[in-house]
């Protein structure tokens, strides 16, 4: 399948532009590559997933309804095996993880999902920034599994592609991750609660706002490990990246002016899903990311939904081709027709390439600089386009890069450094044909999530 709009003409573009610029700035032009990134892509063990998908589906089932008192069955055993294993996994980083567990009291309702007072107990763990400690980027999988009905807390409900293959990635990420040190904090969460109504994610996204976390974004990890579609199509290489457009906390001002200056596929969110596309297509060409324009699938949700509902950058990553006999069934067979989410039903290959999808994004987000803020844009009736922001700090920081592309184009086409400057205009690049954006960038080449203008410049 051919790519639109390619990596390597837009790094050949930066190198063709950025010369003038640097040697007019005497300032040293980023690498835009880091041979880093390469060694963590190819890290994730498949190996290592299908030990912990095996561990997480041998629990029975992890319903949130589930027994919480067992050594060997239910979702209190999972969850404490999942804080077992992130404590594992820092004893041998010199304990640099932070492990908790996070709960919060969901009031029972008879004619929901909880019917009774039930404790949600999510397990994270933080790999605490060096220069940043309170920016967060996030990867999340879910504990919890179902059968076919929502409520039934004690049938077996092994869930081992919905989601211990998102919970495991999850894991392998922290491994790999727990490797290095990053400015700014990673935060590793297997969230609970989910198939009863996202409350998992509820908590989480409430602590974030609550204690005024800089969260660049969220990547949601739910069912990584499927290849064989119920449409008979079998593929290995595809995968999918949810987003939202425009956050649903935008004030009515804002989607004013969107109508006249654009924006309306250019919120935060779907900036976190170019950057994982972007990188993905660097750093791991063997797959194929598909931006799918839309908060989750129809008329479905996820854990990142609500840090999207707080206003917060989140996306769903998962397979391309989804099983629907394998998703919220009973185990058994009907008419000679298998049904329920086992062992089989899982590439354990390809759970291990989206978790390197996931630690390349994580990392990169993580060495990055904060993103500009304060974005502002001008240049109606002009043959030039002048952008000025806030700048940022971070001890690497190399400068800024200037983004545009055409309005119709779904990825950022052209890019120019423009060096360690909070204000720049493009000659001859009219205002009216193209979009804009700015990201930083650090010394090594990370860049953070490109920011969309908000406001007008000054004359």
């Amino acid at each position: 399948m051919p790519r639109a709009h390619p990596l390597v003409p837009i790094v050949a573009l930066a190198a063709a532009l950025v010369p003038c610029v640097a040697a007019a700035q005497a300032v040293a032009v980023p690498p835009f590559e880091d041979e880093r990134l390469r060694e963590i892509a190819e890290a994730p063990s498949a190996t290592r997933i299908e030990a912990d998908i095996r561990t997480l589906a041998g629990f029975g089932t992890r319903h949130t309804l589930s027994d919480t008192v067992s050594s060997s069955r239910g979702i209190g055993a999972a969850r404490r095996w999942i804080f077992a294993e992130f404590e594992r996994i820092s004893a041998a980083c010199g304990g640099c993880l932070e492990v908790s567990y996070h709960r919060s009291l969901v009031p029972g309702d008879p004619r929901g999902r909880i019917p009774t007072d039930t404790w949600i107990v999510n397990v994270v763990a933080v790999l605490r920034g060096t220069e940043h400690p309170d920016r967060y980027v996030v990867m999340a999988g879910d504990i919890d599994s179902r059968a076919s009905d929502a409520l039934d807390g004690t049938s077996d409900a092994p869930g081992a592609n919905d989601n211990a293959s998102g919970m495991a990635g999850v894991l392998e990420a922290a491994r790999v991750l727990s490797r290095y040190r990053f400015p700014s904090s990673i935060l590793f969460a297997g969230l609970s609660g989910e198939e009863q109504g996202l409350f998992g994610g509820q908590d989480l996204a409430r602590r974030a706002r609550d204690g005024g976390w800089d969260l660049v974004g969220v990547l949601n990890n739910d069912m990584i490990g499927n290849v064989e579609g119920i449409d008979g199509v079998i593929d290995n290489r595809t995968f999918r990246i949810f987003s939202e457009p425009t956050p649903v906390t935008e004030t009515e001002d804002e989607r004013r002016r969107r109508r006249f200056y654009g924006g309306e596929v250019d919120g935060v969110s779907r900036q976190i899903a170019r950057t994982v596309d972007r990188l993905t297509r660097q750093y791991l060409p063997d797959l194929e990311p598909m931006m799918v324009y839309r908060l989750d699938r129809f008329g479905r949700g996820g854990h990142h939904r609500p840090f999207n509902d707080a206003g917060f950058a989140g996306v769903r990553i998962m397979e391309a081709h989804e099983h629907y006999d394998r998703q919220h069934q009973d185990l058994r067979v009907e008419n000679g027709r298998a049904y329920g989410d086992v062992l089989s039903g899982v590439n354990f290959e390809y759970a291990a390439r989206l978790t390197a999808v996931n630690a390349v994004t994580l990392a990169s987000l993580a060495w990055a600089p904060p993103a500009p803020t304060d974005v502002r844009i001008g240049g109606a009736v002009s043959p030039s386009t002048t952008l000025a922001w806030n700048p940022v700090t971070q001890s690497d920081l190399a400068g800024y890069v200037v983004w545009w592309r055409d309005t119709t184009a779904p990825r950022w086409q052209h890019r120019r450094f423009v060096g360690n400057v909070t204000r720049f205009t493009l000659e001859n690049v009219v205002i009216d044909n193209w979009l804009f954006g700015v990201s930083s960038v650090s010394k090594d080449g990370h860049e953070s999530p490109v920011t969309f203008p908000s406001a007008l410049l000054a004359r």
